[in-house]
């Protein structure tokens, strides 16, 4: 396992503490995505906070509230992206909807949002109800793939917004 740092319980530190499967290395080595994308069968999975119809990810904030800084999502996601060995999957994983039950798949991002891994760089979004595969997809296809993965309640709420934002309805093809 290679990691630049860790936060946790003492237990997890006595895991680590002179583990010799662990190696800690400067995070500009480990986030660095020509190394990255070395690695045999690199899965990258990173979360977010929302993500538009159009695949664009807010991970560091709601809206213009700062939760936490990006770290190494867009490094990762381009490193998997570009595995030599062509089995890399850049995943985004969220739950579909918040405590509240606000949908966390939204037609545009919360004002003031920072999108931190944009749409060209989304391949697969994962939620509670499946799998979205973007890459390559139009923006009716990526809008209909993302609705699918959606909270059930939110699905006819999205359909609705993604027809007024892209003057057509979400689409297979």
């Amino acid at each position: 396992m290679v990691v630049s740092f860790v936060y946790g319980s003492k237990k997890l530190y006595s895991f680590l503490n002179d583990n010799p499967f662990v190696f800690f290395g400067d995070v500009a080595w480990v986030n660095d995505p020509s190394i990255v994308k070395t690695m045999p069968k690199m899965t990258a999975i990173n979360s977010a906070v929302e993500i538009d119809l159009t695949g664009q990810v807010a991970s560091d904030s709601v809206g213009s509230r700062f939760l936490s800084g990006f770290g190494g999502q867009v490094d990762f996601i381009r490193g998997a992206a570009l595995s030599v060995d062509g089995l890399g999957k850049p995943i985004i994983a969220l739950s579909s909807s918040t405590k509240k039950g606000e949908s966390k798949i939204v037609p545009y991002l919360n004002k003031g949002a920072g999108v931190v891994t944009s749409r060209a760089h989304v391949h697969y979004v994962v939620t509670e109800y499946g799998i979205a595969q973007l890459w390559g997809k139009n923006m009716r296809q990526r809008a209909y793939e993302l609705i699918r993965i959606s909270h059930p309640s939110q699905r006819e709420k999205l359909e609705k917004a993604a027809f007024e934002r892209m003057k057509v309805m979400p689409s297979l093809d």
